[in-house]
């Protein structure tokens, strides 16, 4: 029972990882979900951008079975693991829900966000390749993909205004989040992922919603100028 939560965020990561096997493929939501259909909307990051999944798989698994050899009753990464399971428990039926209501997937992403950034902000420096490093990762990419939902469900119902304004206040709600938690982390991971899904934002837009582009580009030089001045910085 001492390393009860060593073995729960391997069980959680398992589900995680896997549960694409059992969901139909999630590229977006699908023109019938929205009552107005968001096709391609500019908050969306290109494509290509998605495939960091693969990194953020392999590496919590490869996080949770050295924690579970090496470290399965360390106070520290304890710590981390109570909201990293929480996040993984809520991610795990979270393909399954969103290829059903954007609503709820919406709802539930930011649930997940919420523990994964709890858990890059009390993260060791100790082992940072096996565990700080994941999870930043991890929650850089749930920090931009839980906007991304909003601002896609938000202009889809046709809350208030449409997808290019749903776009700006995506990104800077995202990017509020991002340098607060970069600035309290100092986890280079977190910030690196950020920027990853704001230049795939610039990629699928180009020149076609200029002011988004260079949103995020702004956002690029930001998060750049933080991530790099507060690397290696104590964590206070």
């Amino acid at each position: 029972m001492t390393h009860i939560r060593a073995y729960l965020t391997l069980l959680f990561t398992v589900t995680f990882v896997t549960s694409p096997l059992f969901t139909s493929p999630f590229s977006g939501f699908r023109a019938d979900q929205l009552p107005i259909p968001q096709i391609d909307p500019p908050i969306q990051p290109a494509g290509y951008a998605f495939a960091i999944w693969g990194l953020i798989y392999g590496w919590l698994v490869v996080s949770a079975v050295y924690g579970l050899w090496k470290r399965p009753a360390a106070r520290a990464w304890d710590r981390v693991r109570l909201p990293l399971l929480l996040s993984l428990a809520l991610g795990t039926p979270w393909l399954a829900v969103a290829n059903v209501s954007p609503i709820w997937a919406t709802v539930l992403i930011f649930a997940m966000a919420v523990p994964a950034i709890v858990a890059v902000l009390v993260a060791p420096k100790a082992d940072r390749y096996w565990l700080r490093a994941p999870v930043s990762i991890y929650a850089g990419w749930l920090t931009a993909a839980a906007f991304v939902s909003l601002g896609s469900t938000a202009a889809g119902y046709g809350v208030l205004m449409g997808a290019l304004g749903w776009a700006y206040v995506g990104i800077i709600a995202a990017l509020g989040v991002a340098v607060i938690t970069q600035w309290r982390s100092r986890a280079p991971g977190y910030g690196l992922t950020v920027i990853w899904a704001l230049f795939a934002i610039i990629m699928a837009n180009g020149t076609a919603a200029l002011g988004v582009s260079l949103l995020a580009g702004a956002g690029i030089a930001v998060m750049t100028i933080l991530t790099i001045t507060t690397t290696g910085r104590p964590i206070s």
